[in-house]
């Protein structure tokens, strides 16, 4: 059975019942205007909270940055995010576990270039999962990423996976 399959013959999309064990992970991605702290207040933001980053990226494109992230709880953050009036991407990436072996990650890209499936983004998650180093990918389509990686035997990480507490 496929990830987008339900079963008796009707399809679960993407955009339905997001819970802990959703296949893939939500990043979210800020534009901050490139001004000395603006990095420090988005951060500042999640104080108080349980909410934790647990993957991060920043790309510098002179006059703003955007910061990618993975969070710990993400629909708290979210929340967190919009009350504080930030314009904000929510993107669907894949978590998986880095394999045993000399070169994870060639294993990783062999298994999606196979498959047609080309990464658009990466970066480590900061967080080990389950004591397994791990990476987030977005790719160009998600289906067949994880279908791919899930056949190939991979290990993927869930939302659920992300809280270092539960």
């Amino acid at each position: 059975m496929s990830i987008g399959d339900k079963g008796e013959g009707g399809a679960i999309g993407f955009a339905t019942a997001r819970g802990r064990n959703f296949p893939t992970l939500r990043q979210f991605t800020v534009f901050l205007e490139n001004r000395v702290g603006q990095l420090l207040e988005l951060v500042r933001r999640f104080d108080g909270s349980r909410v934790r980053i647990v993957a991060l990226s920043i790309t510098d494109s002179g006059e703003c940055a955007f910061v990618r992230f993975l969070l710990s709880h993400p629909e708290q953050g979210r929340e967190i995010l919009e009350r504080a009036g930030l314009a904000l991407i929510e993107s669907d990436l894949i978590g998986v576990e880095l394999p045993d072996g000399d070169q994870p990650l060639l294993r990783i890209c062999t298994a999606l270039l196979q498959a047609e499936v080309n990464i658009i983004q990466a970066y480590p998650i900061l967080v080990r999962p389950r004591g397994r180093p791990a990476v987030a990918l977005m790719v160009d389509n998600t289906e067949m990423g994880l279908e791919t990686l899930g056949n190939k035997g991979f290990t993927m990480i869930t939302e659920g996976d992300l809280d270092e507490n539960e």
